[in-house]
């Protein structure tokens, strides 16, 4: 309870407003979500551990931004750490978990696999229990389209089967979705976990390819492009993302009584209230053609460094985000040269370039 006071909450008298508890939310989807949640009226707690994968003012200045809101409170500290977010939620007994708190990147989890278990297992067993403890109504976590793995049978369905991850992160995020669902068998937590693709947009993070691709064409310098450029993304813009989000919060699973009660496409467990929930944009897009679209945007031409596959990556992806418009009245629509448009002016922005 210590952080707690320090913050400043006490233990004074519930506010009337809806709670939110972000896990990772000072990180690039986090800052994006909690600033919409508070746009909307939410009361918003966040935690975020501020880790040194990237730079570390970056997120300094979302969670700065964050923090101008009388309605956000922040701990900086590791999820993973015992008995923190037990005594955190308990205080604020928030109605909805959105957990995003996790270590990302395909590559890095090659490097440094034993940061995935600290972060993704052990910081989800974490949360989980915490939810056990101090049940909210619905509790939605990040998992990602890398689960599909080598799956090809696209555009890909939350029904399909999912077991042949091609990646540590992938693993990870998969583990994520099978604790997750014998959480929610066993106490009864109602649970979602949403499967969202390359996401992309303002505030993204410096080892994605947006910002890597747009300071190299600015700065003259080539950049990489992998499987010599025979690759497709369907690249999802963060508001799209967090509408979808923020859409599926009163979408709240329940356990089925019987069969009838599972809709085809539905990914509704036939035992637990829990359901899988693809967030894309619906598009597969050439790895050219988004390219051309941040030439566009900075009227300068690209150097092409034409490379092999990356180890654990994958050559495409392609959602079917039917169930998200079914369950939330959303899709993601964001055409990929509006996106980028705006991600570049952002870009020159927030660099001065």
């Amino acid at each position: 309870m210590r952080k707690l006071v320090e913050m400043g909450l006490g233990l004074g008298g519930e506010s009337m407003m809806r709670k939110a508890f972000v896990t990772g939310s000072s990180g690039f989807i986090g800052f994006h979500l909690c600033r919409q949640l508070l746009a909307e009226g939410w009361d918003v707690m966040g935690i975020d551990a501020m880790t040194d994968y990237y730079d570390v003012a970056l997120k300094e200045r979302r969670q700065a931004i964050l923090s101008q809101s009388g309605q956000f409170r922040v701990i900086n500290d590791r999820i993973e750490l015992p008995g923190l977010l037990h005594d955190l939620m308990a205080e604020f007994r928030p109605d909805a978990v959105i957990h995003l708190a996790a270590q990302a990147g395909v590559r890095h989890s090659i490097d440094n696999p034993e940061s995935y278990v600290e972060a993704n297992l052990i910081g989800t067993f974490r949360l989980l229990e915490a939810i056990r403890a101090v049940p909210p109504k619905h509790s939605l976590l990040a998992s990602t389209s890398s689960v599909y793995g080598a799956n090809t049978d696209m555009p890909y369905a939350e029904t399909q089967k999912a077991d042949t991850q091609m990646s540590f992160y992938a693993a990870t995020k998969k583990a994520n979705e099978a604790m997750a669902h014998s959480y929610a068998h066993l106490y009864d937590l109602p649970i979602t976990m949403f499967r969202f693709f390359t996401v992309y947009g303002p505030w993204g993070r410096p080892d994605m390819a947006p910002i890597k691709f747009t300071k190299a064409i600015l700065n003259g310098d080539p950049i990489d492009v992998y499987n010599h450029g025979d690759m497709r993304r369907d690249f999802t813009y963060i508001d799209d993302l967090v509408a979808g989000i923020i859409g599926l919060i009163d979408a709240v699973p329940a356990r089925p009584t019987n069969t009838a009660d599972i809709a085809a496409g539905d990914s509704l467990s036939p035992v637990a209230p829990y359901r899988l929930v693809n967030i894309g944009n619906s598009e597969s897009v050439a790895l050219t053609d988004f390219i051309a679209a941040i030439e566009a945007a900075t009227g300068k031409t690209a150097i092409r460094n034409l490379m092999p596959m990356q180890p654990g990556d994958v050559p495409a992806t392609w959602a079917d985000a039917t169930l998200l418009q079914h369950l939330t009245g959303h899709r993601p629509k964001t055409p990929v040269t509006e996106g980028v448009a705006q991600f570049v002016a952002w870009y020159r922005d927030y660099f001065r370039v």
